[in-house]
C-alpha cells in the first residue's frame, strides 16, 4: 500500500507522510482508526477478493479505477458487475485528453476523476489546464468527479476550494460534476451550489456515515434527494463492514434511501443496473 500512494508523498514535507513513519503507511491514515489491509499483489486473485468484499455487504455494481490493473481485470471479467473510471492529470495537456478517449474506447468510461491537491504541481479546479478535460467529458457524456475541500494528506487545500466549482458549472453547463471527499469545511457552500447548478452532485467517498456533514443530510431530506450519491472508500481508509454497520444510523427520510444507495448513481453515471 505504501508504494501506491507515492504520487501523494511527493507533495508532502513532514517526515511521517514522506517516510510512512508513525503508522502513516496511508498518507491520510491519521484520520482513520484502522485502514483496511488489502494488498492486491499479495493475492492469487484480487478480482475474486474484490467480488467477495462487495458480496459480503450486498453491493451489486461498482465503479472502479482502471488505472489499476486488478481493477481493469475486474471490468473485463465481470462487465455486468463493474464499470470503469480513470483519473487524469491536467499537467499532461492533450495527452490527458487522448487518454480519456483511449480508455473510453476500451472500457466505455462511466467517470473521469481527478485529485487536484495530489497533483505535482497542484492544479486549481478552475485552471485553464482542466478546461480541455472538461470539454472532452462534455463531448463524450462522461461525468467528471473530483476531490473537493481540505484533503486528508498533509498537502495544501486551496486548489480544491469548493468555491472554484461555481465558475466550472457556469462555463460548462453541460458538464456533470460530482464532488468527492466531503467538501469540508464548505459543505454549506456545496449545498448552495447544488441548488444553483442542476448538474452538480455530491458523493460520500472517504466519509464514514457517522461523520456525514449535517448540511448534506438536511439537504438530502429536503430539496436534494436526487443529488446525494453513496460511495465507498475501499481499499483506503474505510472497510465496507464499517460503512454498512453505520449506515442505518444516518437520519435520512425513507424516500431518500433508494435514491442515495442506487437510483442517483444509476442515473448520474448512466449505469445499466
Amino acid at each position: 500500500m505504501f508504494a501506491f500512494y507515492e504520487f501523494i508523498r511527493r507533495g508532502t514535507h513532514d517526515s511521517e507522510s514522506k517516510e510512512g513513519s508513525g503508522g502513516l503507511e496511508f498518507p491520510a491514515g491519521y484520520m482513520f482508526k484502522e485502514a483496511p489491509k488489502w494488498e492486491a499483489d499479495d493475492m492469487a486473485d484480487p478480482v475474486d477478493m474484490l467480488c467477495a468484499e462487495l458480496e459480503a455487504v450486498g453491493i451489486h455494481h461498482a465503479i472502479v479505477n482502471v488505472d489499476d490493473e486488478a481493477a481493469a481485470a475486474a471490468v473485463r471479467q465481470h462487465p455486468g458487475r463493474f464499470s470503469a473510471q480513470i483519473n487524469v492529470d491536467p499537467n499532461e495537456g492533450m495527452d490527458a485528453v487522448r487518454r480519456i478517449v483511449r480508455f473510453n474506447d476500451e472500457f466505455g468510461l462511466k467517470a473521469v476523476g481527478a485529485f487536484p491537491a495530489g497533483l505535482t504541481p497542484q492544479v486549481p479546479l478552475n485552471d485553464k489546464k482542466f478546461y480541455p478535460i472538461y470539454a472532452k467529458c462534455v463531448e463524450l457524456g462522461i461525468p467528471f468527479c473530483s476531490t473537493v475541500g481540505v484533503p486528508g494528506p498533509r498537502i495544501p487545500f486551496g486548489v480544491q476550494d469548493v468555491a472554484l466549482i461555481d465558475e466550472i458549472c457556469w462555463f460548462f453547463p453541460e458538464l456533470t460534476f460530482v464532488m468527492r471527499h466531503g467538501a469540508e469545511p464548505w459543505a454549506d457552500l456545496a449545498v448552495k451550489l447544488m441548488l444553483k447548478w442542476p448538474n452538480l452532485y455530491y458523493s460520500t467517498t472517504a466519509f464514514a456515515p457517522k461523520y456525514y456533514p449535517r448540511e448534506i443530510i438536511d439537504y438530502a431530506n429536503t430539496r436534494g434527494a436526487e443529488k446525494i450519491i453513496w460511495s465507498g472508500y475501499f481499499p483506503a481508509g474505510l472497510s465496507y463492514q464499517r460503512i454498512f454497520s453505520e449506515l442505518p444510523d444516518v437520519p435520512f427520510r425513507d424516500h431518500v434511501w433508494p435514491k442515495f444507495l442506487r437510483e442517483n448513481a444509476a442515473r448520474v453515471f448512466n449505469l445499466d443496473i
